[in-house]
Parts: C-alpha cells; structure tokens; sequence
C-alpha cells in the first residue's frame, strides 16, 4: 500500500505541475469555505436571535451577553477572511489589507439592524402570502425561501462593499442548503417571498420590487452568456417591478426584459420580452398569452399573444 501511495503523490505532484489552471499552490491565502458557512450561520444567529441555536436564552442580560460575544467572534473571524479576500484581490483597495478589513468589518456589521429591518418584511410577506403559515416561528424556522433571502441580504451588503469571493461563497453555502440560487449581486426590494423555493435561480443584475413573490422553479437569468467575460458588468437580467407574481417553472430572460408593476405571470412561461403592467401572462394553444387586468382585477379583453 505504501509503494502505491508513493507512487500516486508522484502522479498527482506531475499533474500538478503541468495542470496548473486549477491549482492554487504559491498564491495568495484564499477566504476559506468552512469558516465563510460558520460566519454565515452566526450571522443568522445575530439576524435571528433565539432561532439558530439549541439553548433558551432568558433576561435581557443573557441576551446581551450572548449577543455580544458572538459579535465579537463574528467580527474577529470576518476581519480575516476579509482580509484575505483583499489580498486575492488587492485592485479592489489600494491600502493596507488589514486595516480595510477592519474598517469593512466594521461597515458590514453596522448594517446588520438594517437588514433585520427589511428581513421583518419578508418574513411577514412569507405568512401574509401563505395560508398553510401558522406563524412567524414556522417561517423562520421551516421556510428555506426565508433563509436563502437572508443570506442573500447579507451578502449583498458585502457585494456593495466591493468585497471579492465572500459574498458568493455565502449565497452557495445558502444555495447548498436550501436549492435557492440568488446572486449576492441581485437588487432585492422589501417584501420578497419565495414560496417553496427549490430550483429558484436569480441572476446577478436582476432587479426586483417590493412585494414580489415568486414560486419554486422560476429562472430569472440571462438571453445568452455566449459572450462570456465581455458581458460582465451589464445588464443581463430581467427587471421585475412591483407588486408581480411568478408563478412555478417560469423563465424570464434578458437584461432588457421588464415586467411591468402587479403584473401575475402563470406557470411553465418562457419570455423574452417586457409585459405592460397589471397583465396576465399565461400559456394557450402553443402561445404566451397576455390579458390586461382592469382595475378591479379583471380582465378587459384585450388579449394579444408574444
């Protein structure tokens, strides 16, 4: 077994030497993805408190007790991960690693109230939008259209902060876990409920309003990436104005693409183009139908098909 061992480090050391695209040998310190998911569980913990932990907390002093040392050690494991992010990709800042780390810790972490304050929206959209809810408990604890959110929220702020590989790493370690694939990089707006949410992808120069639902198996991505690396930086994904509704297995694609305000798109749609506001987009005799609502929430007959 020792020969064979011996002579299969010798193999993988040759490939390593003339395979080198995929090998990170010599380089810079890369953030690390076990402590990248610790970060982002007690991020939860300080998002949620009371959720994501097995021991009852009691008085305001235990809370600010705990609160406070899981801070702290947020903040301690963050600012070196930060940091290492930085040295990855030091264009993105031209000062000293470690203390732009510390002052995006910093930053970072301030807006955590902040998300707690859009993340009540969700949560109550979550149990408004779902008859089978029996509670805000259910909801954070059982809905994984909640948490992948979340995360997201979070992420997003670390994308703001022109941060490299995290905000990523974070919406993967959400998207392993929950089967909801939302770009760190995508604009959410207050509001945001995913029913069920397994197969949901959102691309990241997507841009969504306030009180927008969506259900499981809906892509909200881009016409083609056959441009590859051109493409970064524009605008490759759909606009969803306030108040729709996307409806399971729905596909819409293009950066140019706008679905207008209240507008209910039914299941299995593909499109590729804009839709006026308060229509109904649905699927009849091998064509994308589209019916304008009246105000009332009726349809006025006028129908066209896309």
């Amino acid at each position: 077994m020792t020969n064979t061992l011996n002579q299969l480090t010798a193999r993988l050391l040759d490939s390593y030497a003339e395979i080198g695209a995929i090998n990170h040998i010599d380089g810079a310190n890369l953030p690390d993805k076990q402590t990248v998911g610790r970060i982002t569980a007690q991020l939860l913990r300080l998002l949620f408190p009371g959720y994501y932990q097995d021991l009852t907390i009691s008085g305001t002093d235990e809370l600010a007790r705990r609160t406070g040392a899981l801070l702290e050690d947020t903040a301690r494991l963050l600012e070196r991960e930060l940091q290492r992010s930085l040295e990855y990709a030091p264009e993105q800042y031209e000062h000293d690693a470690g203390r732009v780390a510390r002052e995006l810790t910093g930053a970072f972490l301030g807006k955590l109230p902040l998300v707690r304050e859009i993340l009540v929206t969700d949560a109550d959209a979550a149990y408004d939008g779902d008859p089978a809810a029996t509670g805000l408990d259910e909801i954070i604890l059982a809905y994984p259209g909640l948490e992948a959110i979340a995360v997201q929220r979070l992420a997003h702020e670390l994308h703001k902060l022109r941060v490299a590989l995290i905000p990523r790493m974070m919406t993967e370690w959400a998207h392993s876990r929950t089967g909801i694939d939302i770009h760190p990089g995508a604009k959410i707006g207050t509001h945001f409920f995913i029913d069920h949410g397994t197969g949901v992808v959102i691309g990241e120069t997507t841009s969504i309003g306030n009180h927008v639902k969506i259900y499981h198996g809906v892509t909200l991505g881009a016409k083609s990436t056959s441009g590859g690396q051109e493409l970064r930086g524009a605008k490759r994904h759909p606009t969803i104005e306030n108040g729709v509704t996307i409806y399971p297995g729905a596909t819409i694609l293009g950066g140019e693409t706008v679905i207008g305000e209240g507008v209910t798109i039914g299941g299995n749609v593909f499109l590729l183009q804009s839709v006026p506001p308060r229509s109904l987009v649905y699927y009849e005799e091998g064509a994308v139908q589209v019916k304008r609502k009246s105000v009332a929430g009726a349809d006025d007959g006028s129908d066209y098909s896309i």
